[in-house]
C-alpha cells in the first residue's frame, strides 16, 4: 500500500475547489495549505476539519474528530482513507456573465418590442469553505470558474433582466438610454445576488453590468433608430411631423398634372402672384382638408361613485348602477407636481416645468415624492417592502412575497404567545430567538 507523504496544490487560480487525487494518507503526512487556500480533511463523507496556511502533519491530534471515527492500531502510524480538498480563497474578480440570448423588453418610451442583451464581470470569494463543498462542489474532483459561471448563470440572467426591466418601467426610458444607468444596476443585481451565493458559502465582492445593447440587424431595432433619425432632423430644420405630412402632400400634388392643386400651384408660381396663388391653395388645401377630416373621439363620462368610464349618453353605470348625468364631461384632476407646484395633466410622465418623474398615489392619484412612506394628500401608506428581498408589496394583506415566496404573517413567540414582525429574530416581549 502506498503511503502518501506531502500533500500540496499548485495549480491555477481559476480553480476554485480541488480534491487531492489520493486516499491512501499517513498520519506523518506532511499538508502544506498556501497563503491564499484552505484545506478541508473529510472521513467517512464528513467534513472533520479545516486547516490554514502552513505546514501541518496529519494525525489524531490535528483531528481529534478522527478518533471517534476510527481506531489506528500500531501506535497511530498505519496509513487510513481520507480526503484532503484545497479551496482557493483568494479574490477572483473577472468571473464573467453574459445573456446568452436577447431579452424580449418592451420600450416604455416608445412602445415597441426590442431585443436586450447585457453583459459584465463580477467578483467573488470563498468565504464558508466547508459549506461551499458539502453545498455546491459535491463528488466533483474540481470546480473551476467556468463551473460556476455555469451553475449559477440562471441567478444572473433573471436578476438582470428583471432589473432592466424594472428601470425602464420606473425611469420611463428608452432601451437605448440605458447606458446611462449602468452603475444603478451594478449595484442593485448585487444587493438582489448576494444573498442567494451567501447560502452556498460564496461572498459577492462586487458586480459590473458594462453595457445593455440592442443588435443592429434587429428590424425593431432599425425602425426605432430610423424614427429617432428622422425627429433629430427635423428638429434641426425646425418642424414637426405635421408639418413635414403638409409638405409632402404639396409635394404629392404638385407631382399630378391632372389635379386641381398642381394647376393652381403652377399658374401661381408661373405668373408670380403670390396673393391669388394663396387664396387659391388656400381654397384647395381646405378642400382636402375635409375630405380628410377625422371625426373626434367619443365623449364619456365617468361615474361620481366608482369613477368607472361610460360612453356619453349612458344613464346609469354599467359597474355599480349609479345614475349618470349624460351630459357630464369626464372630470380632469388637478395634479400638482410635489417638487415644484406646477400643474400637470394626470397623462403626463414628467413635470413639464422641473422634469420630475410623476409618481401617483396609487389613492388619490397626485403626484408622492420619490421614496415617501405617505401620501401627503390623503396619508395613504404604501405597505412596506419584502423583509428579504425588498421588494415592493402591492397591499398590505399579503401572506407571501410574490417576488421570493418568504412569509409576511407574524411570527408567534412559543414562549409567551405575543406577535412579532415577520422579519424578526427574537421576541419583543420576552427576547426568546424565534
Amino acid at each position: 500500500m502506498a503511503i502518501i507523504d506531502l500533500v500540496k496544490y499548485n495549480g491555477p487560480n481559476s480553480v476554485f475547489a480541488w480534491k487531492f487525487p489520493s486516499e491512501e494518507l499517513s498520519t506523518w503526512t506532511q499538508l502544506i495549505v498556501n497563503e491564499s487556500q484552505e484545506a478541508v480533511f473529510f472521513k467517512g463523507g464528513r467534513a472533520l476539519d479545516v486547516f490554514g496556511p502552513g505546514r501541518h502533519t496529519l494525525d489524531t491530534d490535528n483531528i481529534p474528530l478522527l478518533t471517534a471515527l476510527i481506531k489506528l492500531p500500531f501506535g497511530g502510524q498505519s496509513p487510513f482513507a481520507a480526503e484532503v480538498w484545497f479551496v482557493n480563497k483568494a479574490h477572483s474578480l473577472d468571473v464573467k456573465w453574459g445573456t446568452p440570448s436577447p431579452i424580449q423588453v418592451q420600450d416604455p418610451k416608445f412602445g415597441i418590442m426590442v431585443p436586450v442583451r447585457s453583459f459584465g464581470q463580477f467578483g467573488i470569494q470563498v468565504e464558508n469553505s466547508a459549506k461551499f463543498l458539502v453545498k455546491l462542489v459535491g463528488t466533483t474532483r474540481q470546480f473551476d470558474q467556468e463551473t460556476l459561471t455555469r451553475v449559477f448563470r440562471g441567478l444572473f440572467l433573471t436578476k438582470s433582466k428583471d432589473t432592466i426591466a424594472q428601470y425602464l418601467i420606473k425611469k420611463g426610458i428608452s432601451v437605448l438610454e440605458m447606458s446611462a444607468y449602468l452603475d444603478e444596476l451594478s449595484a442593485h443585481i448585487q444587493e438582489k445576488t448576494a444573498p442567494y451565493l451567501a447560502e452556498y458559502g460564496i461572498r459577492l465582492l462586487n458586480f459590473f453590468v458594462n453595457d445593455v445593447s440592442v443588435p443592429e440587424d434587429d428590424p425593431a431595432v432599425a425602425q426605432l433608430k430610423s424614427a429617432l433619425a428622422k425627429k433629430a432632423e427635423m428638429n434641426i430644420i425646425g418642424y414637426d411631423y405635421t408639418q413635414k405630412r403638409s409638405f409632402d402632400v404639396l409635394e404629392g400634388a404638385a407631382k399630378n398634372p391632372g389635379g386641381g392643386a398642381a394647376a393652381v400651384m403652377g399658374a401661381g408660381i408661373g405668373l408670380g402672384m403670390g396673393a391669388g396663388m394663396g387664396t387659391a391653395f388656400g381654397g384647395q388645401m381646405a378642400g382636402m382638408a375635409a375630405g380628410m377630416s377625422v371625426a373626434p373621439p367619443a365623449q364619456k363620462v365617468q361615474c361620481p361613485a366608482c369613477k368607472a368610464e361610460s360612453p356619453a349618453g349612458t344613464r346609469f353605470c354599467p359597474s355599480c348602477g349609479k345614475p349618470l348625468d349624460p351630459q357630464a364631461s369626464p372630470p380632469r384632476p388637478q395634479i400638482r407636481c410635489d417638487k415644484c407646484g406646477t400643474l400637470m395633466s394626470p397623462d403626463a410622465k414628467f413635470c413639464p416645468n422641473c422634469g420630475d418623474p410623476y409618481n401617483p398615489c396609487p389613492k388619490c392619484g397626485q403626484d408622492m415624492p420619490e421614496g415617501a412612506a405617505a401620501c401627503p394628500s390623503c396619508g395613504f401608506k404604501a405597505p412596506p417592502p419584502c423583509p428579504k428581498c425588498g421588494a415592493s408589496l402591492s397591499s398590505a394583506g399579503l401572506k407571501f412575497c410574490p417576488s421570493c415566496g418568504f412569509s409576511l404573517a407574524p411570527r408567534t413567540c412559543p414562549k409567551c404567545n405575543a406577535e412579532n414582525a415577520a422579519a424578526a429574530k427574537f421576541c419583543l416581549n420576552c427576547g426568546q430567538k424565534l
